[in-house]
């Protein structure tokens, strides 16, 4: 299995923006083949950050769900409203 924790800083004004297409990414994500769980969690000390956490069984399907259009519509809307930083884990 694989996890993915994505972290992410608005800029200023952007944070609702990038949390909504986060929201749009994640109600369609939970339905592709291979998504164990995905999630978006707020900061409760920073006001301009979230994460967005996935888990997916294998690198298979974390690549099929990366070539859908949703996620590069939602990701590149989320990368214009701020800095994304990604850390990837197997287990």
């Amino acid at each position: 299995m694989l996890r993915l924790n994505c972290f992410f800083q608005a800029k200023r004004g952007k944070y609702n923006e990038a949390l909504e297409a986060a929201m749009l990414l994640t109600a369609k994500s939970v339905h592709h083949e291979g998504c164990v769980a995905y999630d978006v969690f707020e900061s409760a000390t920073r006001k301009d950050v979230f994460m967005i956490c996935e888990t997916w069984t294998d690198e298979a399907a974390l690549e099929k769900h990366s070539q859908t259009p949703e996620f590069a519509e939602c990701v590149a809307k989320i990368e214009e409203c701020g800095l994304l930083k990604l850390e990837k884990f197997a287990f």
